[in-house]
């Protein structure tokens, strides 16, 4: 093995949002399972090292109840409070500045959703509460649309990393605009992930190799068959899609190209 296969071979490669670093790639939820001992379960089985957490709907501070960190341990993971429920930028502000009182976490996710039938980002709302929310000293990774203009405009008002959507929550309908996608990234100078969309492994790996950063998923672990199964896939999965994207895709062809080499054939 020569040194820059060892190199490969033994050296982790990692990523930074708002000045945190991570190995794993792949980020998970912690809602849909049927209990919280699931979902660890999961995200130990996912290799996750970041799980979102929604403020509106996970109980986090009443201890006469199931609680979240009781089982999804915080010196485990890194908690990413998000704002999953709000259709109003107050809304979204208020309820993450409550969570940062709750737990003390400046990394959050902010999402502020159009309509409840599509879960679309109302991207006038996100991008003004993303002003607020930055001004207030939040770390904010933004889930979005894929509209490379919208990115843009996000990462000018401080968005510490781009999440445009595969295709509407929860819908497992995979990768809908990898053109757009692939803009988005190219033209990013800050980490951006797919989330929301992804419903198998193949469309994390696909997500990877068009050059994002990180995947971020809930509904496609949570509501597979077996969901620790499908963490570990996901888990290997975004690991092969980043290995294929930096190995350098090979060049597609119009007519075939023989493996094996002519000349000096008897």
């Amino acid at each position: 093995m020569d040194d820059q296969a060892l190199k490969t071979e033994t050296l982790p490669e990692t990523w930074s949002v708002a000045g945190r670093t991570f190995t794993s790639r792949l980020i998970v939820g912690t809602g849909k399972y049927k209990d919280y001992a699931q979902n660890a379960a999961a995200a130990k089985a996912s290799g996750a090292e970041i799980v979102t957490v929604a403020v509106r709907r996970v109980n986090l501070t009443d201890p006469n109840q199931p609680m979240l960190m009781d089982y999804v341990k915080q010196d485990e993971f890194t908690y990413l409070p998000n704002t999953a429920g709000c259709f109003t930028g107050e809304d979204a502000v208020r309820t993450l500045r409550l969570a940062r009182e709750a737990g003390g976490w400046n990394l959050v996710k902010l999402e502020v959703l159009s309509d409840p039938k599509t879960l679309y980002p109302d991207m006038e709302e996100t991008l003004r509460s993303l002003k607020l929310l930055v001004k207030d000293g939040f770390d904010v990774m933004v889930y979005c649309s894929d509209d490379p203009v919208y990115a843009r405009k996000l990462e000018e008002a401080g968005a510490a990393a781009i999440m445009p959507l595969a295709a509407p929550i929860g819908s497992g309908l995979g990768i809908q605009n990898p053109v757009t996608l692939r803009i988005i990234i190219e033209n990013a100078k800050v980490p951006v992930l797919v989330d929301a969309g992804v419903g198998t492994a193949s469309e994390a790996a696909e997500a990877m190799e068009l050059g994002c950063d990180a995947v971020l998923m809930n509904t496609a672990i949570a509501e597979a068959k077996d969901p620790i199964r499908m963490a570990r896939a996901m888990k290997y999965a975004v690991m092969a899609g980043r290995d294929a994207y930096l190995a350098g895709r090979m060049q597609r062809k119009l007519y075939a190209d023989p493996s094996s080499p002519l000349g000096g054939l008897i």
